[in-house]
């Protein structure tokens, strides 16, 4: 493992952003290989993917929790992430495929982390047999397991958007909420829709362990939002300039603990070190919200004017500062802006405050995009399906990764208020567009690739 040294001033630093400023590890995330688990038997299938990942991964809780002991850094979660299972399900039909996932569960179950991703199909410019019973089966995936994350990429810069795939989307989207209705739709809370999808993205629900990685390795996700808000509200009355250097020397900081995690458990479980992942990843708890920071920088409310700009200078600021601190950055790296996760912006949707096309106009210069956004359990899937798009393009003409994770709650109104627990936090439910987008989504194909993709 390569040292990292910390000075007594970094330590006592340290030690006072988990003490004060809600500093921790967010998750230690395993990726595993699954190809040398291909089998055209479903049920063999099945056992080899438990016992690889209940295998590989089998020290990681305990290996977890004594790197947080010792350095006294909170690690909040321990997930695996899987090759996606499309590409290694065989001549699985959709019933294979919830049997795939009822493993993945059992594998959790017995490892007793907090999630499992890669219930996944990359399906940007065309749907194999594969991946459309994938995404048949992802309703019922989610519904019938605990633990499992499923993620379906629909476009890139390169392909352009499959609107075939983004109207089933919406549809799935939909019948997730229904079969998981009792519980307010939570399934949907576990499945996201990107544009540009990551390998190597630790963080639910968009984890995969992608085809380019190696057979194992170990990703981090760092957080710290309370961290630049402390910083922030000590510095009231300086310029852009200098909160973005402010911004910069905290992220890292923050990416330095992160790697430190990383390396560490990469050494004890013999798995190689990935990437650090360094986006402020809010909670619901006080002081630990992304949007504080923006208000921090002068807004009375995000979702004002002037939000978009203060979150790009947030973003900008934090890729800049882990990079400095790290040759191993990646992920999605930058600010997350999950409604129901943050508390300062539950507040700013409860007050009316920020609104969908408010949030989507933010996604511009986020890290990924319309996350955890509770919307009426009445929303058409053609809706669904026509904010998916609208995100989409936003990645594909900016080279970046946007995502989709929207939760419309059966029996809900907008106005209503949904409560998830724990990490996923409340929401009050956002009112859609009431116009028709049907037409326009069922035209099908595929929108072509912008000219940006011709750089070779």
């Amino acid at each position: 493992m390569r040292a990292l040294r910390f000075s007594a001033d970094e330590i006592v630093e340290t030690i006072e952003m988990v003490r004060v400023e809600r500093l921790d590890i967010r998750t230690v995330t395993v990726g595993i290989s699954l190809f040398d688990c291909v089998s055209d038997d479903t049920a063999m299938l099945c056992e080899r993917i438990y016992n690889k990942v209940t295998t590989v991964a089998a020290r990681l809780t305990r290996t977890s929790g004594d790197i947080a002991q010792e350095f006294g850094l909170p690690i909040i979660n321990n997930r695996v992430s899987v090759t996606p299972i499309a590409l290694v399900a065989g001549r699985a039909e959709v019933d294979g495929f919830v049997r795939i996932a009822q493993a993945l569960d059992r594998a959790a179950d017995t490892l007793g982390i907090d999630f499992i991703g890669g219930f996944t199909a990359h399906v940007e410019k065309g749907m194999t047999r594969a991946d459309q019973n994938l995404i048949a089966a992802i309703p019922r995936a989610l519904a019938e397991t605990r633990r499992v994350c499923s993620s379906v990429n629909i476009g890139s810069t390169k392909a352009g958007l499959n609107m075939d795939a983004i109207a089933q989307m919406g549809r799935t989207i939909r019948e997730t909420a229904a079969l998981t209705a009792a519980n307010g739709s939570i399934g949907c809370a576990k499945l996201v829709v990107f544009c540009n999808a990551v390998q190597d993205n630790p963080f639910m629900a968009g984890a995969f362990h992608g085809t380019g990685e190696p057979e194992a390795v170990v990703n981090v996700g760092v957080s710290g939002p309370g961290v630049v808000l402390r910083a922030l509200e000590q510095a009231p009355e300086q310029d852009f300039g200098a909160l973005a250097n402010l911004i910069k020397r905290m992220a890292f900081k923050i990416t330095r603990a992160g790697e430190l995690v990383g390396r560490t458990a990469s050494e004890r479980l013999g798995i190689p070190f990935g990437i650090v992942d360094l986006s402020l990843a809010p909670t619901p708890a006080k002081g630990d919200s992304v949007a504080r920071i923006l208000e921090a920088m002068g807004l009375e409310r995000v979702g004002t004017h002037g939000s978009t700009a203060a979150l790009a200078l947030l973003n900008d600021a934090v890729k800049k500062g882990g990079a400095m601190a790290s040759s191993h950055v990646g992920g999605l790296s930058g600010a997350f802006i999950p409604v129901s996760e943050d508390e300062g912006m539950i507040e700013a949707a409860e007050h009316g405050d920020i609104s969908l096309d408010k949030l989507e106009a933010m996604t511009a210069v986020c890290s990924v995009g319309l996350d955890m956004i509770a919307l009426p359990g009445d929303t058409p899937a053609e809706t669904l399906s026509a904010i998916i798009a609208d995100e989409a393009a936003i990645g594909m003409i900016n080279k970046k990764t946007t995502a989709v994770r929207v939760i419309p709650v059966a029996g809900k109104k907008a106005g209503d208020l949904v409560e998830f627990g724990g990490l996923l936090g409340h929401a009050r439910i956002i009112p859609v567009n009431k116009r028709s987008s049907a037409r326009f989504v069922n035209r099908g194909g595929r929108i072509p690739a912008p000219l940006q993709a011709l750089n070779n």
